[in-house]
């Protein structure tokens, strides 16, 4: 049955060609299911990190050399990316051999998928940190020519005419930009109107970990090691107005995350995700510390409505245990990490008074902020989850590690509606 859902779903998404934004996701119904789909196929070493959706093509980055199908034991090379339908789990011949992780991607128009990360080469030639390829031979596209300077390239999400762009780069498309821009999602170059001016003048430099869009497209949210926009004061977490032809600050900040966690970390947020309607946003981090006083090892919400200072609506606690990744379908806030326990405000490594076991992902309801009962339990749990993608057709599931819902996917699972 699950089988024959999914098929159904691909053959109308694939009839309409449609691309799939990396966030500000699909509004489901329902939970997803806890049962994995069959046919997804396994990556057999390294880390899945990254996803997007083209038609009924499921394209998948990370770090990554060896695939083989679902229920077969024959190993096909793909260097870091690679392809397969939604509906059947074929892997396609679509190879670009990417020379480094890919750690961001975001589909893109007629049949093509723009992907972004530490690599120099990719689609048979040298274009770094960012590429436009074709699915049909996974070359790069001639007329995209974005690339960034050095660094690397963490977060992609298109909108209309615009691919946005973040990561910890200083140049990209041709312009001066640290670490986000807007390019021209077919030329690949930044558009001189938009320039957020991050600064991040006590850390060692500006470092941003994701990009998530609102539904309407009018803001943006970034976070990571940063700690001015436009010349003002923002600590981790800032959130722009997108206007066509220009771009400015939200009136509309959270003190929230200005506290350090552990040593070592100039930034401990992780992930962010806009609602299906754009009204909150929740976002996702690490930080080795625990304390009801602290946003280390949380998922927070915000209420986006209004002006001035906010504080989160609700946090969960994992008690310690790092959050990676974030999806919000509107019935469930998904999120990803090496977490062991959620609902864990009085944990110190352990599980407080009132925590609930949900080993490497979880749904936190997302008018209480409370895990809910879905527990598929990706375990073992590794590093973690660190790619989450909402679909038509369910949560697709990256990571580093082999089991979930009780059965053997090999670092990447889709989660069926």
């Amino acid at each position: 049955m699950r089988r024959r859902l999914i098929a159904a779903a691909a053959t109308a998404l694939a009839a309409l060609a449609v691309a799939i934004p990396a966030s500000a996701a699909l509004n489901h119904a329902t939970t997803v299911s806890t049962n994995p789909a069959d046919n997804t196929p396994n990556v057999l070493d390294g880390e899945v990190r990254a996803f997007a959706l083209v038609g009924d093509v499921v394209v998948v980055g990370g770090d990554f050399t060896t695939v083989v199908p679902a229920g077969k034991s024959a190993k096909l090379k793909r260097k870091n990316i690679f392809a397969y339908r939604v509906a059947t789990g074929e892997i396609l011949p679509f190879a670009p051999e990417a020379d480094d992780a890919v750690l961001t991607l975001a589909a893109g128009p007629n049949n093509t998928v723009y992907a972004g990360g530490a690599f120099k080469k990719i689609g048979g030639g040298a274009q770094r940190g960012l590429a436009q390829l074709s699915l049909a031979d996974g070359k790069r596209v001639p007329a995209f020519t974005g690339e960034i300077n050095w660094g690397d390239l963490r977060s992609l999400v298109t909108y209309g005419p615009w691919l946005f762009a973040a990561g910890s780069f200083s140049s990209i498309g041709g312009q001066k930009r640290t670490g986000l821009a807007r390019l021209n999602a077919t030329s690949g170059l930044a558009d001189t109107t938009f320039d957020a001016r991050l600064a991040a003048p006590n850390l060692t430099r500006v470092k941003l970990e994701d990009l998530a869009i609102s539904p309407d497209g009018n803001r943006l949210a970034v976070v990571g090691a940063v700690e001015q926009a436009f010349g003002q004061y923002r600590a981790q977490l800032v959130v722009i107005e997108n206007a066509s032809n220009s771009a400015r600050l939200a009136d509309w900040y959270t003190d929230v995350y200005t506290k350090p966690c552990r040593a070592g970390f100039e930034t401990y947020l992780r992930g962010v995700d806009f609602d299906p309607t754009g009204t909150y946003a929740t976002v996702v981090t690490t930080g080795r510390k625990w304390g009801d006083h602290l946003m280390c090892d949380t998922a927070a919400r915000f209420d986006l409505r209004g002006t001035g200072l906010h504080k989160p609506i609700w946090t969960n606690w994992t008690g310690g245990d790092s959050l990676y990744s974030v999806a919000d379908t509107g019935a469930a806030v998904y999120v990803g990490g090496h977490q062991r326990w959620m609902d864990n405000p009085f944990g110190k490594e352990t599980a407080g008074k009132g925590a609930v076991s949900r080993p490497g992902i979880a749904a936190i309801n997302p008018v209480s902020g409370k895990a809910t009962s879905f527990n598929p339990k990706r375990e073992p749990r590794g590093v973690g989850a660190r790619a989450l993608l909402a679909t038509p057709y369910g949560l697709l599931v990256g990571s580093d590690t082999e089991k979930i819902g009780g059965e053997w996917h090999a670092r990447l699972a889709m989660l069926p509606l």
